[in-house]
C-alpha cells in the first residue's frame, strides 16, 4: 500500500528534486529541472540486487538510441544508496547485475523522491512506477505497477511517439494503439466521423 495521500497526477507540474547518481560509473549530482526542454521517462523500481528489476533497467539502457532520438532521457530511481547503485553496475548481467547503463540510477534513500510521486510503499520500497514528463516539466504520462510486474519499452516508447505527435499536431488525438504514420482523429464532433468511417 502506498503511504502518500497527494498523489500526483498528469497534466500536473513534476515535483523537482535533488539526488545523487551513478552514472558512467561515477557519482553525480541530478536535478530533474536541468532537464526541460527534453522529455523524461522517471522509472522508479524496488530495489537492487532483485529479480524483475535488472531486465526492466537493461531493457531501457537497451533502447536508450531510439530514447535519445526522440529527445528523451531516461533517470531511474530507486531507495538504495548509490553504493548499492554502483556494486549492481559493477556485477555482469549474467549474474543479475546491471553491466554499464546509458542513463543514470538516482539513489532516493531519503524516500522523498519516491513519496512525492506517490509510489512508495508502507515497506519503505518504490513500486514500478513510471512517468513520462514533456520538455515544460508537465506529467504527460503516469503507470504503476505492483512488484511481482514488469513494464514494456516498446509500449513506453509508443506513448511517448503519440505525446510529442500531439502536442506538435494539437487539433488530433491518437486512437487506441496508435504507432506514428498511422491515422489520427481529428477532435471535432463532424471531422472525427471521417477517422471512425475508415476503421
Amino acid at each position: 500500500m502506498v503511504t502518500n495521500n497527494n498523489a500526483v497526477r498528469v497534466g500536473q507540474k513534476a515535483p523537482n528534486f535533488s539526488a545523487t547518481a551513478v552514472y558512467d560509473q561515477e557519482f553525480k549530482k541530478i536535478t530533474l529541472s536541468d532537464y526541460l526542454g527534453k522529455y523524461v521517462i522517471l522509472l522508479f523500481y524496488p530495489l537492487d540486487f532483485t529479480f524483475v528489476c535488472p531486465t526492466e533497467i537493461t531493457a531501457f539502457s537497451d533502447k536508450y538510441k531510439q530514447i535519445q532520438d526522440l529527445n528523451a532521457e531516461v533517470l531511474g530511481v530507486s531507495v538504495d544508496s548509490e553504493y548499492s547503485h554502483l556494486a549492481w553496475l559493477q556485477m555482469e548481467r549474467d549474474i543479475g547485475g546491471l553491466g554499464n547503463l546509458n542513463y543514470p540510477l538516482v539513489s532516493d534513500l531519503t524516500k522523498d523522491i519516491s513519496s512525492s510521486y506517490n509510489v512508495l510503499t508502507e515497506e519503505g520500497t518504490a513500486l514500478r512506477g513510471l512517468f513520462i514528463i514533456d520538455k515544460y516539466g508537465i506529467i504527460q504520462c503516469s503507470l504503476v505497477n505492483n512488484l511481482d510486474v514488469g513494464r514494456s519499452v516498446d509500449e513506453t516508447l509508443r506513448i511517448l511517439k503519440a505525446i510529442q505527435y500531439v502536442q506538435s499536431h494539437p487539433d488530433e488525438v491518437c486512437p487506441a494503439n496508435w504507432q506514428p504514420g498511422q491515422a489520427t482523429i481529428i477532435s471535432s464532433p463532424q471531422k472525427s466521423k471521417e477517422y471512425f468511417k475508415s476503421i
